[in-house]
């Protein structure tokens, strides 16, 4: 489906990032507070003896796990909040990216997009991220750091795995138990897609 050999891998900070130009991405970004430093610190100890890509696998695990348990602050558990981060990735959806599904869960985001031409995802994100938290803190009233430095990305291999990440993306309040059904999760797209949008 996609020429791999001009997937550019980079690092920022600890984490692997692709740079795929206009291959699908599902990115994952979260609350700063969302898990404690030294949880993290703590998995990574366990892990001294795993493989590189076992250990980044268990990690991203989980913090998956941990993070659908929307501890710390939550600040998007706020409508007001929630909707400044929804209006970030609306304006910038058909100028720098198009926004195929997403999810804004009490501490986390999860989108699935596709880079325009010239833009890249370091670039996409830089804009998402540092747009909302402006936005976000003014609603919230306070100063500091809003978004954990890193998110977590990876590129569509093919249409199986594009369709497990929309699942998995729509899914994740159902799968959190914050709702019955995808679709009632006001702040996604299976919410929008109900509606006909």
């Amino acid at each position: 489906m996609y020429p791999y050999d001009q997937v550019e891998r980079w690092h920022h900070r600890r984490l692997p990032h692709f740079e795929g130009g206009e291959m699908l991405q599902f990115v994952s970004f979260r609350l700063f507070d969302s898990i404690p430093a030294k949880t993290i610190e703590n998995w990574k100890i366990e892990w001294l003896t795993l493989a590189e890509h076992k250990a980044r696998r268990e990690l991203c695990r989980r913090i998956e796990k941990y993070i659908d348990l929307g501890r710390g602050r939550a600040y998007l558990k706020n409508e007001k909040v929630a909707l400044t981060v929804e209006n970030t990735l609306f304006f910038w959806s058909g100028k720098k990216y198009k926004l195929i599904a997403w999810v804004i869960m009490p501490n986390h985001v999860h989108l699935l997009m596709r880079p325009r031409p010239g833009y890249s995802l370091s670039e996409i994100m830089h804009s998402i991220k540092s747009y909302s938290a402006k936005k976000a803190n003014q609603v919230l009233k306070r100063k500091g750091i809003f978004w954990q430095h890193e998110s977590f990305d990876t590129y569509i291999r093919d249409y199986r795995h594009f369709c497990r990440v929309v699942s998995y993306i729509e899914n994740n309040p159902v799968k959190a138990k914050l709702c019955k059904n995808a679709w009632d999760w006001r702040f996604s797209s299976a919410y929008y897609r109900k509606l006909g949008g």
